[in-house]
């Protein structure tokens, strides 16, 4: 199974450290989206496409990577993130971006997110929130999310 990860990870490397885990898993190389052209995403079995959350939306980086790439894919996607609070039921911002893989062609698989220690003004007034994450719960979380990624492309 060929795979590959697009991560965006700025603030203090939550999110990268959840693509590491998954990278293993799924014997993936990890790349930010300047690192890889658009056109290069085609032919993968499976792409993941991750970054930290930023004003309820995922790194304006990754939404325009994910924009530039060519239409009439032919493998699965995966959106992965880490922030400070949990996706609101008001405003889902994985469902723009999943929209958007679905347009391009990828079958998507469901989002997977963890908690990260989180610093955004005005949290950072108080030493941010969630400080210690993601922890060894967390990336266990991501290591089995990826084995059921590998496990369902794999018999697909």
């Amino acid at each position: 199974m060929k795979s590959l990860i697009v991560c965006v990870s700025v603030s203090h490397g939550n999110t990268t450290k959840v693509a590491d885990v998954m990278s293993e898993v799924l014997s993936a190389p990890v790349v930010t989206p300047d690192e890889i052209d658009p056109a290069d995403v085609v032919g993968y079995d499976v792409v993941g496409f991750g970054s930290g959350i930023f004003n309820m939306s995922f790194h304006p980086e990754l939404r325009a990577f994910v924009s530039a790439l060519p239409s009439h894919q032919a493998g699965a996607a995966f959106l992965f993130s880490s922030s400070g609070f949990p996706e609101p039921p008001f405003r889902r911002y994985t469902r723009p971006l999943r929209q958007t893989l679905r347009q391009k062609g990828f079958d998507t698989l469901d989002p997977f997110s963890c908690r990260g220690f989180d610093t955004y003004l005005p949290l950072k007034l108080v030493g941010g929130v969630r400080k210690g994450r993601p922890d060894a719960d967390d990336l266990l979380a991501a290591r089995t999310y990826a084995e059921q990624v590998r496990t369902k492309v794999g018999t697909e």
